[in-house]
Formats: structure tokens, C-alpha cells, sequence
């Protein structure tokens, strides 16, 4: 997300000597980028070097266990039959997978106090089904909401504080960068006038907290499908100052302004996030086509250049007969698919709808995992019999 963002006290050059009056020496600075050096960067200045590793475990693996690994079958999924876990990590239940991207959900019932994780996989887009509380990084803090995208790019150290035990998150992890569509940018990156978001709906890290603390904290670094247990000496969050275009953010999914039109726009239209080989769509309250004879309801539609999988959140889902919030239906590329029996009809002559979803389009054929299938709704691709 091509926005300049600063917090702290930062020297006046960058790679250039940084005086700590208070302790004596120097600040350590730390450039946190991706792409080598030409990706998105941060330079962050720390208390104390970022590398005084204590001690190190044994990793153990997360890997998601593959059941299906060709689909040609439009299934679906009860998401809020995951179970709540205790443990952050463990939370993460891990349901379609490719060389792209892996899709979760978890259900943490408890904030993550007794140790940091860092993804050094993938950048995370968390969105928030059920639940607030506060995303803790170096960078500063972002309090979280239903309805919130969080983008955590990979490499971030962080903790999550949630407000209650009832929280429903839903994962994609990136094994690219999250960004916004370049067809809502300029050359600079400024988002242009026709984007259905602007740079005022992002939320960027607040509140900077510095801790000068030495002892013993864990972090949790997952690398390759494994979780790498470390203890390091100084407190990750001692930051006195960062600035760059490399930070975790958020954006509210009831930010999004929907693009409509006379007769039924395409599902491009509602997209906000891209990563390589995958799109994420945000379905939003909106008014329905203007058209007099205009059918709401999505037309039939074959995909043949991509899996799609929709995240139900709220409201009627008006293409969709028995739905429940957090179902997750996943219709494959080489299938037709479309409205269920009624669907089309029901739609003529409404205004306006009150769905509220999450489309995640990989375009490339995702696995489908053995927790995918244990929350599987049977005989699913039999549903649009008349």
C-alpha cells in the first residue's frame, strides 16, 4: 500500500548515525522489506539490536493435510463449525490451499499473551467475522472491529488482544504481496476518483509504545509450513521511531463503496485486494441495477479461469437458498454455476440488498484439506435441482 507513514523519532538521513542521549550509543536501525530491495520497505530503529537470539526449539509442523487434491465439485462448508481453540496457532485451521495462497478460519478464544508470531511465509489479510480488539506490532497499535480487513505483510512480529472469547477471523495468507488493484491507482499510487475506497477508509498503526525491556520472549516464527519456536532477549515492540511504506493496516469492509449500474455488473466490480494469481471481492450493501426489466440476480456463469470461494457474512444472500453466516461455498474452475432454483425470480423488482460477503478468487485450482472436509455440507453440488 503505497502510503508514506511515520511514527517516532527518526534520524535526519537515513543510514546515518543515530545517538541514544538517554543510554548512550547508538539506535539500531533495521531496513524490513520484501522483494529483496526493491519491494515495499520500512527502515525501523530499535533500542537494541533485533537479532540477540537466546535460545531456539525444536520446530513442529503446521502443515495442512491435503484430502482432495483434484476438484471438480461445487461444494460447500459450515465455517463457524470450526472449533474455538485457546491457542492462536493452533486456532488456524487451514482449508484450500495452491502454491499461491493457503485459506483458513480460526476461532481464538484467548489473546496471545505468553508469546509474539511472525509469518515469514506469507502477508496475512485477517478479516473479522465476530469479535474486536487490538492488533499489537512495533509499528504501533490498530484496534480491529467486525468488518475489518487487517493486512499484515510477512515478517511483521505481532500479537493479537482480543476483547471477549467469541472471535471468528477468516485467513489468507499470501505467498506474494497484498495490494490494491492497479486499476484504482495512478502511476504515483494514489488511489483515483472511480476507486470504490480512498486512502482516508485506511487505518495505519497509532501509538507508538517503546519497551526497553531485556528477559526472555518467545516468538513463533512460521517458515515453510513449520512453526520455529525462538527466545529472544530484547522486547520486540522497542522501537523509538520507523517511517517508511512497509506497515500493517486496516480497512473496514463497510468502507467500501460499491460500483452499480443499470443492468447486473460483473464480479470485478467489487474488488479490493490482488495478490499474485488471486483477487478478493467485497460484497456489500448496495442498490440493486436500475434497469425496468434488470434481473439482480447474478446470471449464469462458467468458471473456467478460476476457483471461486465465497465467504458469507451477514444479511440475505439473495443468490443462494440456505445459507448461514460463515458458510463457505468453493465452486471450481470448469464448472457452470449460478443462481439457486428461485433465486432469479425472487430478485425481479427489488431495490437493494443487504448481503455482506467475502469472494476469494484464486486462478489457480486449490486443495481442499482433511478440516475442510470435517466441516463439509453434504450433497451440496446437488442443491440447484428444481
Amino acid at each position: 500500500m503505497p502510503i508514506y507513514h511515520r511514527l517516532g523519532k527518526i534520524p535526519h538521513k537515513r543510514h546515518t548515525t543515530f545517538a541514544n542521549k538517554e543510554k548512550g550509543g547508538l539506535y539500531q536501525e533495521e531496513l524490513y522489506g520484501t522483494a529483496g530491495f526493491t519491494g515495499m520497505s520500512s527502515l525501523l530503529y530499535h533500542i537494541h539490536p533485533p537479532t540477540m537470539v537466546k535460545e531456539k526449539g525444536k520446530p513442529y509442523s503446521v502443515r495442512p493435510q491435503i484430502a482432495i487434491e483434484d476438484n471438480l465439485t461445487n461444494l460447500s462448508f459450515k465455517g463457524f463449525d470450526i472449533s474455538p481453540e485457546d491457542d492462536y496457532i493452533k486456532s488456524r485451521k487451514t482449508l484450500f490451499v495452491n502454491n499461491d495462497l493457503h485459506i483458513s478460519l480460526a476461532a481464538p478464544s484467548q489473546s496471545m499473551d505468553s508469546y509474539f508470531f511472525k509469518n515469514a511465509d506469507a502477508d496475512e489479510m485477517i478479516f473479522v467475522h465476530i469479535g474486536s480488539g487490538t492488533l499489537k506490532t512495533p509499528f504501533g497499535k490498530i484496534p480491529f472491529k467486525y468488518g475489518d480487513y487487517l493486512i499484515i505483510p510477512r515478517g511483521t512480529v505481532y500479537q493479537m488482544e482480543f476483547d471477549s472469547n467469541d472471535t471468528r477471523l477468516l485467513y489468507v495468507e499470501s505467498f506474494s504481496p497484498i495490494f490494491t488493484p492497479a486499476k484504482y491507482r495512478n502511476n504515483f499510487g494514489q488511489l483515483l476518483e472511480h476507486s470504490p475506497f480512498c486512502e482516508r477508509d485506511y487505518r495505519l498503526p497509532q501509538n507508538l509504545e517503546t519497551i526497553d525491556q531485556k528477559g526472555e520472549f518467545a516468538l513463533n516464527i512460521k517458515k515453510n509450513g513449520l512453526i520455529y519456536p525462538y527466545v529472544y532477549e530484547a522486547h520486540p515492540f522497542d522501537l523509538v521511531g520507523w517511517d517508511g511504506y512497509n506497515y500493517p493496516y486496516a480497512i473496514s469492509i463497510f468502507d467500501f463503496e460499491p460500483i452499480t449500474g443499470r443492468v447486473h455488473l460483473p464480479p470485478p466490480i467489487h474488488q479490493q485486494f490482488e495478490g499474485t494469481n488471486f483477487v478478493v471481492c467485497s460484497f456489500v450493501p448496495r442498490l440493486y441495477d436500475y434497469h425496468p426489466e434488470a434481473i439482480p440476480a447474478p446470471y449464469n456463469h462458467s468458471n473456467i479461469d478460476s476457483d471461486e470461494l465465497l465467504y458469507y457474512v451477514d444479511g440475505d444472500f439473495m443468490s443462494r437458498n440456505n445459507i448461514e453466516k460463515g458458510q463457505i461455498t468453493l465452486h471450481p474452475g470448469g464448472l457452470t454455476h449460478g443462481p439457486h432454483p428461485g433465486a432469479i425470480e425472487r430478485s425481479v423488482g427489488k431495490k437493494s440488498t443487504e448481503e455482506l460477503a467475502v469472494m476469494i478468487d484464486p486462478f489457480n485450482p486449490v486443495k481442499i484439506t482433511k478440516q475442510a472436509l470435517e466441516i463439509e455440507v453434504d450433497g451440496y453440488y446437488k442443491s440447484w435441482l428444481s
